[in-house]
């Protein structure tokens, strides 16, 4: 078994930025002006208007951009404000405080916030570190609803340090980023056939290609910017609905499609002309996760690979029948616990003291790589105690070669792509009643976590479906 405890790090610097060397005779007097009146003069006829640059600015969400800002007065206070618009128009924002140097330029990559929506040096802190503004909806969770279109993120230069609190700005500059999930050439191909129902990605040209089966978990419905972004790295990947959508059977609040259904949807890619028969794989994140392990151990499919991401090895819903279909998922609370404001956490149901042994998946069985993503701070799922059981099956059955498990301090439960805002706590319900659920997570911690297990996967699916 490969594991990796992986220490929370400062996301990496960019470097070989293009330097500016302007005349700067004129802004130091400029700036000893500045110390006798104790004034910044924003507006003068002896240097240029403040500029504020990103690059790129249209790239993939997992993409770095690069934000610069020029032609300041020396050591001055400045705020950047970024805020962009949710596919449902809730309007997302953050601050950041930054300080002049002494040639009046900062730069993300280089230069620590000093207060705001997050601190120290963070290239990307304005983009993971965004938070619903204040008076939207309660319970948001950002999730890209449509990936052909993007988000675009508005980031302004504000005179001095401001707040979220403080209704007048003077915005000094500005420039707009685009961030895609998906990238040119990729084609999406909606699925509903043969009891299907899911999105194709196919990466541009001709292939084959390796492919992933996606899976989301409990928020049900179906969620394309994960296997949008596979596509764009170059796999062919298909997001599968298996529950809560208009087009599959049953209520919405259980899982009424069994074990045939995935590997039908297996399958699929497998004899897609242009994917390679041999070269597919499963990723999953929470009940999607306990899917990724479930398919291979019941029904007799053989991926190449597996990621789950912080997910149970047994189900914490009833089963109906040994197909895999599920009872009301309230139908069973006994584990629920709640925190003093009245959110519900779920982590206590998936601990495996508290799962029916004839529950438990045989992940045993396996015979390919796994890689186990574990969120210390997840309050969804006990995954720290799942991946406990993971390891020392495979280990009694000789297989801890397979495993490779990676472990994050302070990440919670939505271990995603980078550079998305994390989010604490979300609503799960209204109806019934209105119920807000823990995911957990301490925002740069789990910026850092996703970051790093994103190129992770990235380089787990590379060894192990195209070497």
């Amino acid at each position: 078994m490969f594991r990796t405890h992986v220490s929370v790090k400062a996301i990496g610097r960019l470097s070989g930025f293009i330097q500016m060397d302007p005349d700067f005779t004129a802004w130091r007097k400029l700036a000893g002006l500045q110390r006798l009146t104790g004034k910044v003069r924003w507006k003068s006829n002896t240097r240029p208007a403040p500029v504020l640059t990103a690059a790129p600015v249209r790239a993939l969400v997992d993409e770095q951009v690069s934000i610069r800002g020029h032609f300041l007065p020396l050591h001055c206070p400045v705020t950047l404000h970024a805020r962009m618009h949710s596919d449902e128009g809730d309007l997302w924002e953050s601050f950041a405080h930054y300080n002049a140097d002494e040639r009046g330029t900062f730069s993300l990559t280089r230069d620590p916030s000093v207060g705001g929506s997050y601190l120290g040096c963070e290239p990307m802190g304005l983009f993971w570190s965004m938070q619903p503004a204040p008076g939207g909806r309660e319970g948001l969770r950002l999730r890209k609803k449509s990936v052909e279109s993007p988000y675009t993120v508005h980031v302004s230069l504000l005179e001095g340090h401001v707040s979220t609190s403080e209704g007048q700005w003077s915005e000094l500059a500005a420039v707009t980023v685009e961030r895609w999930y998906i990238a040119p050439g990729v084609k999406r191909i909606e699925i509903n056939q043969n009891g299907l129902v899911g999105t194709l990605f196919i990466p541009p040209g001709p292939g084959p290609f390796p492919a992933m089966l996606d899976l989301w978990g409990m928020g049900g419905g179906l969620q394309e910017y994960r296997s949008s972004l596979l596509a764009s790295k170059g796999y062919v990947s298909f997001s599968l609905a298996y529950f809560g959508h208009k087009d599959l059977p049953g209520p919405p609040n259980c899982i009424n499609v069994g074990d045939s259904y995935f590997k039908a949807a297996f399958l699929l890619l497998q004899d897609h002309p242009q994917v390679v028969s041999d070269r597919v794989g499963i990723i999953g994140l929470s009940f999607g996760c306990y899917l990724t392990l479930r398919i291979p151990t019941k029904t007799g499919v053989k991926p190449s690979c597996l990621v789950g991401i912080n997910g149970p090895v047994g189900s914490t819903v009833s089963l109906l029948n040994s197909d895999g279909r599920t009872k009301n998922f309230d139908s069973s609370q006994e584990f629920w616990n709640f925190d003093d404001e009245g959110c519900v956490i779920f982590k206590d149901a998936s601990l495996p003291a508290n799962i029916p042994p004839d529950k438990f998946l045989q992940v045993e069985k396996l015979d390919c790589p796994l890689m186990y993503i574990v969120g210390e701070d997840d309050l969804s799922t006990a995954s720290i105690e799942n991946a406990d059981l993971i390891e020392e099956r495979l280990r009694s059955a000789g297989k801890s070669h397979l495993l490779t498990r990676l472990s994050y301090p302070g990440a919670g439960h939505l271990i995603e792509p980078p550079y998305s805002p994390s989010a604490r706590t979300s609503m799960w319900s209204v109806k019934p009643k209105k119920l807000i659920t823990m995911w957990g997570g301490h925002p740069a911690l789990h910026a850092a976590a996703q970051e790093d297990a994103w190129k992770k996967i990235l380089d787990y699916l590379e060894k192990n479906l195209r070497s």
